[in-house]
């Protein structure tokens, strides 16, 4: 190894750190779905949060809707109204989620309502909670998330003023990048589909292949066409992330087939994507619009990752200076996939 290429190993050496490092202790932020029904002085709200992402938070269920209607506090008119626990219901067979519905009695007809949404005190500072707000007359969809956490609907007519962020299509994208770039899973996986790449018409073929089988089991999953329980998926995930980094060392010569592996792990990872999406319960005329946007998001934080790590890679791996780097790689990324795949399948 040259003394001249020492600053880019060292930096090469960080980066599989950090990766590896982040792999095994990502905590990603949780998303939530409200249904928010007003019905004269009485609110109904209605959370559906993915059980998954809440670890012990999930024992007590009456203990966390009781915090919750703590912590989401609503008002009629600038009037405080009262929150109580009204039902809650565990994860089920057919069902990834948890439901909590709190009842808010409210002093007066509601013409003007706000909602603070302190569940980020609950579920971490990291957590979104998407509200469909219906009322007779009208709805609006408001997003609750870090800095925006208070919003105001005028219900005089179909026109509403909030001072949250709508639930619009750049959200979406958004969340989409935000859940590939924290999805480490998915981010270990293309680095070990890249490591063997020796051009650009290859890569293209692999990251192509990938992108259109993930988005087919991702529309399929949130159109609720196609459901395959968690419990199964994330398994297989890690089980992807494995063979891949086997495959670059125990046969490398099938790296030009490499496109076609990533279309068949794409279909699985295409599942895990819509888990971010389908546990939400979106409505219908909501769905279109963050299928599309999320799906948006994962492309575009896929493709950044890829611009980023793919040159210096590339660059490291050639002969007079890190030959066995993707090798290395490969080694680090299939231990990271084992620990993983144990974990999940002792989970499942």
């Amino acid at each position: 190894m040259r003394w001249a290429s020492a600053p880019v190993t060292v930096a090469i050496a960080f980066a599989i750190a950090w990766l590896a490092i982040a792999a095994l202790a990502h905590q990603g932020g949780t998303t939530g779905y409200a249904t928010v029904s007003v019905d004269g002085q009485a609110v109904r709200f209605a959370l559906a949060l993915p059980a998954e992402g809440l670890g012990e938070a999930t024992r007590d269920l009456r203990e966390l809707a009781a915090a919750m209607a703590r912590h989401v506090s609503i008002e009629a008119d600038g009037s405080a109204c009262s929150g109580v626990p009204a039902e809650t219901r565990p994860p089920s067979a057919g069902r990834a989620s948890i439901e909590i519905v709190v009842l808010y009695a409210c002093p007066g007809r509601i013409r003007t309502l706000t909602i603070r949404d302190g569940s980020d005190a609950l579920l971490g500072a990291d957590h979104h909670t998407i509200a469909d707000i219906q009322w007779p007359g009208g709805a609006k969809q408001v997003v609750f998330e870090k800095g925006q956490r208070l919003a105001s609907i005028e219900m005089g007519g179909n026109a509403a003023r909030d001072s949250g962020s709508s639930g619009k299509f750049s959200f979406f994208v958004g969340l989409g990048i935000e859940h590939i770039i924290g999805g480490i899973d998915h981010l270990l996986f293309l680095l070990a589909l890249l490591a063997l790449s020796t051009s650009l018409w290859q890569t293209v073929k692999i990251v192509t292949a990938f992108t259109v089988a993930h988005s087919i089991t991702l529309s399929l999953a949130v159109l609720g066409l196609v459901h395959v329980p968690s419990s199964i998926v994330e398994p297989l995930i890690a089980a992807s992330i494995v063979w891949v980094a086997v495959e670059n060392l125990v046969a490398p010569a099938g790296a030009g087939r490499r496109w076609l592996i990533a279309a068949i792990f794409g279909l699985v990872h295409g599942l895990g994507f819509a888990t971010a999406l389908a546990e939400l319960g979106l409505s219908r005329d909501t769905l279109v619009r963050a299928l599309v946007g999320f799906n948006v998001g994962v492309e575009l934080g896929q493709l950044a990752f890829v611009v980023v790590i793919l040159p210096p890679l590339v660059w490291a791996s050639r002969p007079s200076r890190l030959p066995r780097l993707p090798q290395v790689l490969s080694v680090i990324v299939a231990v990271v996939g084992a620990v993983w795949l144990v974990e999940r399948l002792l989970a499942a």
